[in-house]
């Protein structure tokens, strides 16, 4: 759950304060196993999901430092949980990682990144 506004007449009724609560889906994908048949172990992969969206959540994002002057659209958070994640696997996982926000059953958004 979080707040922000988009200072922008792009964004209409927008540009005002709102909140959005999201659904968070992280998929990995490989072309190949770990010798467990895994992907990613998932525990780890839950843990550092929670500890990218922890200083998110219940927050104004106008207000956080790393998104000042920053349009924090569905699809601007995606990417940016993507890169967080990217960085804490650098060396663990080289498949492609996609994050998908739902803000409702109408309202997704998604980025993949490529392979690193």
């Amino acid at each position: 759950m979080i707040a922000h506004s988009f200072k922008d007449e792009f964004f209409g009724v927008a540009q005002k304060l709102h909140g959005a609560t999201y659904i968070v889906d992280v998929t990995f994908i490989s072309e190949k196993l770990h010798r467990q048949n895994v992907v990613i172990d998932i525990a780890e992969a839950h843990k550092i999901l929670f500890e990218i969206l922890q200083p998110l959540n219940y927050q104004n994002l106008d207000e956080l430092s790393q998104f000042k002057g920053i349009l924090t659209t569905s699809e601007f958070l995606c990417k940016y949980i993507h890169d967080q994640i990217r960085n804490e696997l650098n060396s663990k996982f080289f498949g492609k990682i996609q994050v998908t926000l739902g803000e409702s059953h109408i309202a997704w958004a998604s980025y993949e990144g490529n392979e690193e």
